[in-house]
């Protein structure tokens, strides 16, 4: 199958060849560092089932996501259960399963991990800035580092297994020193609770590991430097160990998503931008356009001629279902109704995020290409 074999818009086609390179890549860089996929960017089973061949473990934020890496024969000592807000019921379902390593941020979530899923082992999330990320994360998750200290301490009293601290400093991070505030913060927490006879171990970064769009990022080489010397710097003799939890770096470049044109118009007689609206838009998988924050790469049958720009909306009835209005996009003069427009790039949070429905435009579909998985 190729992807000029499929002719019902839009689709994607995930490529687990790319994803699985994208894999090695990140485990040479990292040299052996535990890498824990987060399912959400994109939880094709076929995917799972590549990783989890290559030996990948898996952030898992649900009972569906747990549900779905066992079908794909992942041993649940390979989950961490990511998300610092999760019902009892959950926490209960995820214990029976056998996942025994999950996240917390609060007090509350920490009594409801003791009662549901005791001797289990905990990490506490800080804090982190998100400056230098396409795709920042609020200040939903974590606490500051006084707090993980006191709520580490609290986790020992009430039986669990304090491991460690994580933090996230923000999808589509593109500044390589952005890691080590974080990990000088993360040193204190370790150093804090070793004097109070508690030793923690490991250290997880996150993820928010860059891929290309529109411009280039630096390599992962150079993230994976940064972070290894800022833990040599701040942690000295007590180096922990490291884990990282990458989406978008794996799954991203393995994804192409074929649209097609369903109008190109203008708004007055004298206006020079095209408005080129796609059958797909921010409901139908690219909510991330939000603030024009990640810019993709498109490819047309046009490409090498004259070229206009372009405003670029999707194909609700929704008026802010725009994707680009001020990033400066170009597009052939020749473009027009019916034509395919592919939008690279796009294996990681599109799926995901696609409606289950809005104006009765169906979900995003996936066709999976590469390796025996598929």
């Amino acid at each position: 199958m190729t992807i000029d074999d499929l002719r019902s818009t839009p689709y994607l086609v995930l490529d687990t060849d790319i994803a699985a390179r994208q894999y090695r890549r990140l485990a040479k860089a990292f040299m052996g560092t535990p890498i824990m996929y987060a399912v959400k960017a994109n939880p094709e089973p076929q995917l799972i089932q590549r990783l989890a061949e290559m030996g990948a473990s898996f952030d898992v934020a649900s009972p569906a996501e747990i549900d779905l890496c066992a079908k794909e024969g992942v041993e649940p000592e390979r989950l961490s259960y990511g998300n610092t807000v999760k019902k009892a019921a959950d926490i209960a379902y995820a214990y029976e399963r056998g996942v025994r390593l999950f996240v917390f941020d609060s007090e509350a979530e920490l009594e409801k991990l003791a009662e549901h899923a005791p001797d289990a082992m905990v990490f506490c999330r800080i804090l982190a800035s998100s400056d230098g990320a396409r795709w920042p994360l609020s200040r939903k998750f974590g606490c500051a580092p006084e707090m993980a200290v006191s709520l580490l301490e609290r986790a020992a009293a009430l039986g669990l297994d304090p491991v460690g601290v994580s933090f996230h400093v923000g999808s589509q991070q593109l500044d390589p020193s952005r890691w080590e505030p974080s990990i000088a913060q993360a040193a204190l927490v370790f150093e804090w609770l070793r004097q109070k006879g508690i030793h923690l171990r490991l250290l997880n970064v996150g993820g928010g590991f860059p891929v290309t769009y529109r411009e280039p990022v630096a390599p992962i080489e150079c993230y994976a430097a940064a972070i290894y010397g800022a833990v040599r710097r701040h942690f000295g003799a007590h180096v922990p160990e490291v884990a990282i939890e990458p989406g978008r770096y794996i799954a991203a470049d393995a994804g192409v998503l074929r649209a097609q044109v369903v109008l190109v118009s203008q708004k007055s007689a004298d206006d020079d931008h095209r408005w080129v609206y796609l059958d797909v838009g921010r409901f139908g998988g690219l909510a991330e356009t939000e603030g024009e924050a990640i810019q993709y790469r498109m490819v047309t049958g046009y490409d090498g001629e004259p070229t206009g720009p372009v405003m670029l909306a999707g194909p609700t009835c929704d008026s802010v279902d725009i994707m680009y209005q001020h990033a400066g996009y170009q597009l052939p003069l020749s473009l027009r109704p019916g034509d395919y427009v592919d939008i690279l790039g796009t294996g990681a949070y599109t799926v995901t995020y696609s409606s289950m429905g809005f104006n009765g435009f169906s979900p995003l579909p996936t066709f999976c290409l590469g390796g025996s998985s598929c």
